[in-house]
């Protein structure tokens, strides 16, 4: 059951590294917003009941709404669920272009337009499920692997830069130094991924979805990792089809009468770190596994493009995925023979 529309008062949090931006609208009361500023922090939390109370309203008939902004809004979303309190978080970009078109930009007005967005869709909007600790925990260290990745990166065209440098120079000592800086970024990107491992085991049911994901073939711990995170242990999804939307790599018609018939295309709107990993995945599975092999030279054979391919084979893997998860049975690759 929907429990947004039991609510009669409705928050729209506008939320910033340092502070909250708040405006309330009774259901009674339709445009009309009480405005309240407090900091992002626990201190300020304690303010907003008080602001509440002091509107003659309870906290716990409240529901709240705001826009995902990352690490930002976590301790909020987390104060907010440890109170038991009912609240979403909506995509920037959905709210934005839910309101049509609008003029002027600030704090204060956005908390308005988000409350006005809580109280006009509350029919359809879906709770906020908070993920858990061990879930949080990977997130932040696939977070500390991709910025030591991309100092591995960095210190690699770097070291190819300095090279060339000692063909005139003859200093052979700069690019010594940052093979060395290279080699220790290997060794520490190599302990973020064991601690992401051991993190994930920590907990059974996590444990379990992240081996049977892994069990797909074009599948790594990263990309496993990565998906038990946006999905918040598969639970944030109904299929692989609207993950397919998400990482945006699901095809979508576009035509419209007689007049406008063009191809079908992937939305450029999507999570493009999730659409990276699945591809480097299909890459490989069209290596390793002999169904997708056999798949991938069927359509090279009848003039398919290479990245058509690759999206094609990265949803055969989300679906694969999802598959396993659903059966909670590992992948088994089925090997055709021909007699």
């Amino acid at each position: 059951m929907n429990r947004f529309i039991e609510k009669k008062w409705f928050v729209g949090v506008d939320i910033s590294k340092s502070t909250l931006d708040l405006s309330l609208m009774d259901e009674e009361s339709y445009g009309y917003f009480e405005d309240f500023k407090v900091e992002n922090s626990f201190k300020g939390f304690a303010k907003i009941m008080k602001w509440i109370a002091g509107q003659d309203k309870k906290f716990e008939d409240c529901a709240f709404c705001m826009e995902h902004t990352g690490t930002y809004g976590l301790l909020f979303f987390a104060w907010l669920d440890a109170n038991d309190i009912l609240f979403c978080v909506e995509p920037g970009l959905h709210l934005k272009r839910s309101l049509g078109m609008t003029r002027g930009k600030n704090d204060k007005v956005d908390a308005r337009r988000i409350a006005d967005y809580l109280y006009s869709n509350r029919a359809k909007l879906k709770e906020f499920a908070m993920p858990s600790n061990t879930i949080v925990k990977v997130k932040q260290l696939l977070t500390y692997r991709e910025q030591m990745v991309r100092i591995k990166t960095s210190l690699k065209n770097s070291f190819k830069s300095h090279q060339q440098y000692e063909n005139i120079t003859g200093l052979d000592n700069i690019s010594s130094e940052i093979g060395q800086q290279i080699e220790q970024q290997s060794v520490l990107i190599s302990q973020i991924e064991k601690k992401i491992e051991t993190t994930i085991e920590s907990e059974a049911q996590l444990g379990k979805n992240f081996g049977l994901a892994r069990s797909v073939k074009g599948i790594g711990l990263v990309t496993a990792a990565f998906m038990l995170v946006s999905t918040n242990n598969f639970s944030n999804f109904e299929d692989g089809r609207k993950y397919a939307c998400y990482a945006g790599i699901a095809p979508f018609e576009y035509s419209s009468g007689t007049s406008i018939k063009a191809r079908t295309k992937v939305s450029h709107l999507g999570n493009r770190k999730i659409k990276t990993l699945l591809a480097n995945g299909a890459n490989s599975a069209a290596i390793w596994d002999p169904q997708i092999k056999a798949y991938y030279k069927r359509k090279v054979e009848e003039g398919k493009d290479h990245k058509l391919i690759i999206n094609a084979i990265s949803c055969k893997l989300v679906n694969r995925v999802f598959a396993v998860i659903k059966r909670q049975a590992p992948y088994i690759t089925v090997y055709e023979h021909n007699f």
